[in-house]
């Protein structure tokens, strides 16, 4: 049913298949507006997925298999798009300061967070909607982390329930993603699943009062999603097709400090708040009990010309980096990504898109090999840059790239 699979044949090296898919099922427009029912799609589709070598050969090989709407959706940013750009651009702005003859035959790529050590520090990103990426959606992502031992975060806007992905991959380290609504007795009912089934955080995401100016989505006719996909917005009381602007409104607009600090006190589940930009907030964070923060603008998706995380991460690590668990989201793409984002102070760092990018392709199978290209390329990174133990990484190890110092 779905146009999202890549084929495979095992007996070639490399070869390029027209791949006929009828029938396209659009979930992401509304009935109105979609094209007649029946369609034959051609897609090139690499036959062997593995020979792909880097985040970007997945990105390209994304762009050839995905539908246009969820094309609008899972590529698109805000307005321009300007932060979107800046959110990868900003990791290039920093060159590594590498170390020799330091003995790294012996690397350990592992944190600890939240009081557990943790085989390394990339965490899966919460993104709704994964099933636009292939059928079996968070739950091929679960597989793809736990084969990883990568920790992930699902979205209160999955396709999946908090109790469906736990029963499905329940070897994988999960957190839950929560969007708080106005109808704060589903909000406590989410968190009372999450409990339940052995989320170990709750990450309250609070940049989306209200949903951003998304014109890629629109012109793309990606607004629309069915409301019985997303067993959140069923249970919010959301029938048929909506457009993102109506999800969005399920959020509280009014949520303020005061219901971080009752999460906290309320639930055995450390709290971290999602979508901090400032160090004035990430102080607020830690004045209302919460554990942990993730530095990040949505993916570029909600306010455009915002910061990038990369650029807001030093002076909210100075702030409260001995205070809270410190994570950035937002832009990357390499391991030397994330050897800058340790460097800067994060103690972790959260993907999103290239796992969707490899859930398109090849499903769980190029989910994981996304996660295992960042990795070796962190472990690389660490080697070259001198710093065996990801726990020596500080900002020693970086600073302002001449190239980008040139370009002002």
């Amino acid at each position: 049913m779905s146009p999202l699979r890549a084929t495979t044949n095992p007996g070639k090296r490399k070869k390029f298949t027209l791949d006929p898919n009828p029938c396209k099922q659009r979930e992401l427009l509304s009935r109105a507006q979609a094209r007649p029912a029946f369609s034959v799609a051609l897609r090139v589709v690499p036959e062997r997925p593995e020979t792909l070598i880097s985040i970007a050969d997945y990105e390209a090989a994304a762009e050839a298999v995905l539908s246009r709407g969820a094309h609008g959706y899972f590529y698109g940013g805000a307005a321009d798009e300007i932060t979107l750009r800046d959110n990868l651009d900003a990791w290039a702005r920093l060159a590594v300061r590498p170390r020799v003859l330091v003995g790294v035959g012996d690397r350990d790529p592992s944190v600890t967070l939240l009081g557990r050590r943790r085989p390394h520090p990339l965490i899966v990103a919460p993104m709704a909607y994964q099933k636009l990426a292939s059928d079996e959606g968070e739950v091929a992502t679960a597989r793809a982390a736990a084969a990883t031992g990568t920790t992930m975060c699902l979205s209160t806007f999955a396709n999946v329930t908090i109790g469906e992905l736990a029963e499905a991959v329940p070897e994988v380290s999960r957190w839950f993603q929560l969007y708080v609504f106005s109808d704060r007795g589903i909000t406590r009912e989410l968190i009372a699943q999450a409990v339940e089934h052995g989320y170990e955080a709750l990450v309250v995401t609070v940049d989306l009062p209200v949903g951003g100016v998304r014109e890629r989505e629109t012109r793309t006719e990606s607004d629309q999603a069915s409301a019985h996909l997303v067993p959140a917005a069923v249970q919010a009381g959301l029938k048929g097709d909506r457009s993102r602007t109506e999800f969005a409104s399920l959020t509280d607009p009014d949520l303020s400090w005061s219901d971080i600090e009752r999460f906290a006190a309320d639930w055995a589940l450390p709290v971290i708040v999602k979508g901090l930009l400032t160090p004035e907030d990430a102080v607020l964070a830690a004045e209302h009990g919460a554990r942990g923060i993730v530095v990040s603008n949505h993916g570029g998706r909600q306010l455009d010309t915002v910061l990038s995380a990369a650029d807001a991460l030093p002076a909210i690590v100075d702030a409260v980096g001995d205070r809270l668990e410190v994570i950035v989201d937002g832009g990357v793409r390499r391991g030397t990504d994330v050897l800058k984002a340790l460097a800067l102070g994060a103690r972790a760092v959260m993907v999103g898109r290239p796992l969707l990018w490899g859930l398109s392709v090849d499903g769980a199978a190029g989910a994981r090999h996304v996660l295992e290209l960042l990795l070796a390329e962190f472990d690389s990174a660490i080697a070259l840059a001198g710093a065996p133990r990801a726990e020596q990484l500080d900002r020693r190890f970086v600073c302002t790239a001449p190239w980008a110092a040139s370009s002002r």
